[in-house]
């Protein structure tokens, strides 16, 4: 796929666009053939954390390095900082009443309520400093559930640089009190997570340490008690040096994942059916780190490249809320 590098993103491409890649069958469905990736704006230093604003016909992202928030929108193709001096804004989503919930790099996780203002959902727990939240999503009952693995820390490229005062861990903070509570702290860097079309079970990206070479890069899956902890811990998939950072759930159960940080040919989005087998590829010209499904219908992929925002639009939807 190395003709991607030089694919002019100015020009139509040839239906079907052969950049959609079918490993399995199953994955026919879902591929839209006369719909082809598009990249629809460029100049981030390495952009993260898609969200999906309907009522606003919008995508709002993150920016890391440049420390804001963007968003483009998909009514004049215009892509405009959503919110600058955002304290190294990671992964975003939605709570049930619209509200932006982002993870900061700057130690803190944060709500953007309907009149703009911030609100601190978590900065400390135990009275020691989280260490750079990662990824969120939010559950049917409220409550917030992020991972908290560190790398905001790590540098000062994306965050700022400090020791880590707490095991990487996932937390959730109650919905209705607000207080905290560790669910795992088995993985060494949690990263992305979802929950399934059933909220039964929750799916959690382990990058490994420091993102090095030969080191596994798996997704794994939890089931979720009524109690709100997690057990039957097992992994879903692994991507071998391929990096599963970010990831959403279709209607289906099917998991789209970011890929990257392998080699070139595994840049772009991988797609495991519900039983955790590969069943197709969207390949790019860069690392991926984070999806979402977005659009009227929830039809239309957003994938945030490393500096890049593109988009597909496919054939399932994704879930709500997410």
């Amino acid at each position: 796929m190395s003709y991607l590098l030089d694919r002019d993103w100015s020009q139509p491409v040839r239906y079907p666009d052969p950049a959609i890649e079918v490993l399995d069958q199953r994955f026919v469905r879902y591929v839209v053939g006369n719909a082809a990736i598009e990249r629809l704006w460029t100049g981030a230093r390495w952009t993260e954390g898609p969200v999906w604003f309907g009522d606003q016909q919008r995508l709002v992202f993150s920016d890391i390095p440049n420390n804001r928030l963007m968003s483009w929108s998909a009514m004049d193709g215009a892509t405009r900082v959503f919110r600058h001096n955002a304290n190294f804004p990671n992964g975003n989503t939605r709570d049930r009443q619209g509200r932006l919930v982002t993870c900061e790099h700057g130690r803190r996780v944060t709500r953007t309520e309907i009149d703009g203002n911030l609100t601190v959902l978590l900065d400390t727990f135990e009275g020691k400093r989280l260490n750079a939240p990662n990824d969120v999503v939010v559950h049917p009952d409220g409550s917030v559930w992020f991972t908290d693995p560190g790398y905001g820390s790590l540098g000062h490229y994306e965050g700022y640089k400090g020791e880590l005062e707490l095991p990487t861990r996932v937390y959730r903070i109650d919905g209705q009190t607000g207080a905290a509570t560790v669910v795992d702290e088995t993985l060494e860097k949690p990263n992305g997570l979802a929950f399934s079309v059933d909220y039964q079970t929750l799916y959690v990206s382990d990058t490994g340490a420091s993102h090095k070479p030969g080191h596994p890069k798996q997704i794994h899956a939890f089931d979720v008690t009524t109690a709100n902890t997690l057990t039957g811990h097992r992994v879903f998939c692994d991507l071998g040096d391929a990096m599963p950072d970010g990831f959403r759930i279709d209607v289906d159960g099917n998991l789209w994942t970011s890929s990257g940080w392998g080699s070139a040919d595994e840049d772009g989005v991988f797609v495991y059916a519900p039983n955790g087998d590969k069943i197709g590829v969207i390949h790019l010209p860069e690392g991926v780190s984070n999806v979402c499904f977005g659009g009227p219908a929830r039809n239309r992929l957003f994938m945030t490249g490393s500096q890049s925002v593109f988009s597909l639009f496919t054939d399932t939807q994704g879930m709500p809320y997410a």
